[in-house]
């Protein structure tokens, strides 16, 4: 399956799907223009994906910052992993944010309160 590379802008996350390496994650920041023509591709990557997907999925989330559609956007996202979990798949959630974020913590932990995903919270250290 061809792996789907998407660089980082001002205003978009760097996204890495790629099934040969086992390597899912999306990082920086998260506020499109058009949050719905920027995730199109994710989403259908993933419906691709979760037809014969690895062993175990950890997609890795190092966000930044999200605006209010791409919230949204993400919850869509991770309805898509809920539905492989209860297809049977092991998908996991490993959401890192900075040791003093709070924000990125709590809308993290407000993602695992609602989708039924295991959720590992990795805080990183600040850097100089």
């Amino acid at each position: 399956m061809e792996a789907l590379n998407i660089k980082s802008t001002n205003d978009t996350p760097q996204i890495i799907l790629n099934k040969d390496n086992n390597q899912f994650e999306i990082s920086g920041k998260s506020l499109p223009e058009d949050v719905n023509t920027f995730y199109e591709p994710v989403f259908e990557w993933f419906d691709k994906y979760f037809q014969n997907p690895n062993p175990k999925t950890i997609l890795v989330f190092n966000l930044d910052y999200l605006n209010t559609a791409s919230s949204k956007s993400l919850l869509s996202l991770f309805l898509v992993l809920e539905n492989a979990v209860t297809a049977g798949h092991k998908v996991e959630v490993v959401w890192q944010y900075l040791v003093d974020d709070e924000d990125m913590f709590d809308v993290g932990e407000e993602y695992s309160e609602i989708i039924k995903v295991p959720f590992t919270f990795v805080p990183l250290e600040v850097e100089d």
